[in-house]
C-alpha cells in the first residue's frame, strides 16, 4: 500500500522533548521547483522525546534518521528514541577529544574563564571557524548523505544535538545539491533562532550568578544561527573547490550527466526518484513507489554515476557555471576562518 505523504504545509507541530524541528518542504529551487513537503526534517536530538513526540515522529513515515552527534554527545544526552521501522545511522561530524577543555570550560568556567575563550568576538571566530572546518574535512561524511538520499533514504530526518551547526550545515549542503536558492537556504538556517527552537542553555552552576546577562551575552554565539557562519560554509567551497558545482563534483564525488555541465542536474534527477522536488505552482504529484533505477543515458561512454557502484567514467567533464549555485552567498564577504568539534551540551 502506497504510504500518503503531506503534500501541502501542516500546522508545525510543539514537541516538547525535541527543540528545532520543522520539515524544510517549501523551499524555492533556481529552475522553478520546490522541496516537497513531509521528504525532509531537521532537528535537535530525539533522545528527550515523550511518548507524544514519539508518536508526532512515528506518523511522519520516516525511511531514516541521521544522527550526526558524536560519542561524548550520545553518552550526556542519551541515545535517540526508537521509532519502529526506521533506519538510524549514526555519521559523527565532530570528534569528541577535538575541544573538550574548550567545552568543559564553557559548562563550568566562571565569569573571567569564559571571558578569556569567548570575549572579543573569540565565539564566533571559533565556530565560523568550525564551519569551514566541516566543509573542508567531512566530506566523506557529506558525500554519504547526499548518496543515500539519492537512493532510498527518504523520507529523512537529520539532526545533531541543537539541530544548528552539524545538522544545519548538512541540511543546507543537501539543499545546495538539489538547487535550492541560497536566499532560501539562509533564510531556514536561521530559523533556529526562533525563542521556540533555540537549544536552552545548561551549565553546571545555573545559580543567577552563573547564568548572570553577562555571562549568557558571552554564550550567546555559540548558541545563535548567524548569517556570516553559514555564509563562512559557503565561502570555504569557493576558496577550496572554485564553486559550488566543483565542490559537489569533486569533493562529495558527485558526477554530470552526459549533456550536462551542473551537477545538481544529475542529482536532482535522482532526487526526483525519490520524490525530493514538486512543480512549483502546480498540485504535487499522489507519492508512488520508488521505481527500479535506470541507466544513465550515456553513463557507459561519458561522465555519468551509478549512485549504488559509486563508479564514474573517467572523462573529465566540463566546467560549468551552474545559475544559483557558484554565485556567492548572500553576506558572503571577508576572510574567516575553522568547525565546532562539540563534545558540550547543546
Amino acid at each position: 500500500m502506497t504510504q500518503q505523504l503531506p503534500q501541502t504545509p501542516s500546522a508545525e507541530p510543539e514537541l516538547s522533548g525535541v527543540r528545532n524541528f520543522r520539515d524544510v518542504g517549501g523551499l524555492p529551487t533556481v529552475d522553478g521547483r520546490r522541496v516537497r513537503y513531509g521528504r525532509l526534517f531537521r532537528s535537535g536530538h530525539l533522545a528527550h522525546a515523550t511518548d507524544t513526540d514519539a508518536a508526532f515522529l512515528a506518523s511522519l513515515g520516516l525511511h531514516t534518521i541521521f544522527d550526526f552527534r558524536n560519542a561524548a554527545d550520545q553518552r550526556l544526552e542519551g541515545p535517540d528514541v526508537e521509532l519502529s521501522g526506521v533506519r538510524n545511522v549514526n555519521i559523527p561530524l565532530s570528534d569528541p577529544a577535538d575541544g573538550a577543555e574548550f567545552w568543559r570550560m564553557v559548562r563550568d568556567g566562571n565569569l573571567d574563564q569564559l571571558k578569556s575563550i569567548l570575549a572579543d568576538g573569540q565565539a564566533a571566530g571559533r565556530m565560523i571557524a568550525s564551519y569551514r572546518t566541516i566543509v573542508k574535512e567531512r566530506t566523506a561524511e557529506h558525500s554519504r548523505v547526499l548518496h543515500a538520499l539519492a537512493d532510498d533514504s527518504t523520507p529523512a530526518l537529520m539532526h545533531c544535538a541543537a539541530g544548528k551547526d552539524r545538522a544545519g550545515l548538512s541540511i543546507a549542503v543537501s539543499l545546495l545539491a538539489v538547487g535550492v536558492e541560497r536566499d532560501a537556504i539562509e533564510a531556514d538556517y536561521l530559523k533556529s533562532n526562533d525563542p521556540h527552537r533555540r537549544y536552552r542553555v545548561r551549565r553546571s552552576d545555573s545559580s543567577p550568578a552563573g547564568m548572570a546577562p553577562e555571562v549568557m551575552e558571552l554564550l550567546n554565539p555559540l548558541f545563535d544561527a548567524r548569517a556570516e557562519y553559514l555564509a563562512a560554509a559557503f565561502e570555504t567551497m569557493e576558496e577550496v573547490w572554485g564553486g559550488t558545482e566543483r565542490y559537489l563534483e569533486e569533493g562529495l564525488g558527485l558526477t554530470p550527466r552526459r549533456g550536462s555541465g551542473c551537477v545538481s542536474d544529475w542529482w536532482t534527477a535522482r532526487s526526483d526518484r525519490g520524490r525530493l522536488l514538486v512543480p512549483d505552482g502546480r498540485p504535487a504529484p499522489e507519492p508512488q513507489p520508488n521505481p527500479q533505477p535506470q541507466p544513465q543515458t550515456g553513463a557507459a561512454d561519458g561522465p555519468g554515476m551509478d549512485i549504488r557502484a559509486g563508479l564514474s567514467a573517467p572523462e573529465t567533464p566540463r566546467r560549468t557555471r551552474c545559475p544559483g549555485l557558484d554565485a556567492p552567498g548572500p553576506g558572503a564577504a571577508g576572510d574567516h576562518s575553522a568547525v565546532l568539534r562539540r563534545t558540550g551540551p547543546w
